[in-house]
């Protein structure tokens, strides 16, 4: 039996909407029986399976720490598949539930807050040496936040090359007990679910070494350029721009510096624009460069205590030893 944890430190990431969703894709891809566990004191999870009317996958209301006789009572029974919901904090309690995964799925939402609060649980999964994905999940359609997200992700481990967009369509399908797959089969959020479920099932057939776990087809879009044998006929890899969607491909380090040295030529004129201007503002301070306009400070006025300031008619400004205009009036003195 095979165990697939959600796990992440961030309230609101979207672990429960994701573990319901692949799990009951899970069973309609044929990796079943699949079993849903629910360790997380709201209940959300449980609340949503109560108003399922399909009898799959199954459901556990478990405890984190009565978590191992759970999965062994679950593997007893034929369970193939169990997939858990965890809360969100990172205490003992997940601790034991990432003990027990053959693979951690770590929901992130492309926000600096979700981004800040993904360090605790890399630690943990490190720390009892369980492998990590990361899901972009409730993502922007062509925001650039989402591949800067992705970007900064894979700097820390792997990010699923399916993104996950927020659509009133997947987050509305929880209400009565089904996925946004049973509501809208034909949707972009279903092809989004499917995509990703069989991305893990493949993580989870190399992992175990077990050809018998891997999908029947993967999409083009989960091809990895740095992977592919280089030869001179190969077309050049796209560099995805900033109005494409993340899940176009895959985002690794080897794609973000392709992206950085695309962007590299008008980051350079924007600096040389702003050296320009720089330049010009020195020269102004140092007298180099002709005035607009100068005006020569006369000293304040006696009556309203203003400073009074007149054009030098063609009279050097910045010289203290050529002739200048005279706070006594017009009167020119050396």
């Amino acid at each position: 039996m095979l165990v697939l944890a959600l796990a992440s430190q961030k309230g609101g990431s979207g672990k429960t909407t994701l573990s319901g969703h692949l799990a009951v894709e899970a069973e309609k891809a044929g990796a079943g029986p699949v079993a849903l566990i629910d360790t997380d004191p709201q209940g959300s999870l449980s609340q949503w399976w109560n108003a399922r009317a399909a009898k799959s996958p199954s459901f556990a209301k478990v405890g984190a720490f009565e978590l191992s006789s759970a999965l062994s009572h679950l593997k007893r029974t034929g369970i193939k598949l169990a997939v858990i919901d965890t809360p969100p904090a990172i205490t003992d309690s997940i601790s034991q539930v990432i003990e027990h995964a053959d693979l951690v799925v770590v929901p992130t939402r492309p926000s600096p807050h979700d981004l800040r609060s993904v360090g605790a649980t890399v630690d943990l999964a490190e720390r009892h040496k369980k492998p990590l994905i990361f899901v972009v999940n409730g993502a922007t359609l062509r925001a650039r936040i989402t591949g800067e997200a992705a970007v900064a992700l894979s700097q820390h481990g792997t990010v699923a090359p399916t993104t996950v967009h927020h659509r009133v369509d997947f987050a509305a399908s929880m209400v009565d007990g089904r996925t946004v797959g049973e509501v809208v089969p034909k949707s972009a959020s279903a092809k989004e679910v499917a995509d990703l479920w069989i991305y893990v099932q493949d993580r989870l057939s190399r992992l175990m070494h077990d050809p018998a776990l891997a999908p029947e087809a993967r999409p083009e879009h989960f091809a990895v350029s740095s992977l592919t044998p280089a030869s001179s006929e190969a077309a050049p890899a796209e560099v995805p721009s900033h109005d494409t969607e993340v899940d176009e491909t895959f985002v690794n380090p080897e794609i973000a510096a392709m992206k950085v040295q695309a962007e590299a030529p008008m980051m350079n004129a924007e600096f040389e624009a702003l050296k320009a201007r720089t330049d010009e503002a020195t020269a102004l301070l140092t007298g180099t460069l002709p005035v607009p306009n100068p005006q020569v400070y006369l000293g304040p006025d006696r009556r309203s205590g203003k400073d009074r300031r007149e054009g030098p008619r063609g009279l050097t400004l910045f010289s203290g030893t050529e002739r200048r205009v005279s706070p006594f009036g017009r009167r020119s003195t050396d």
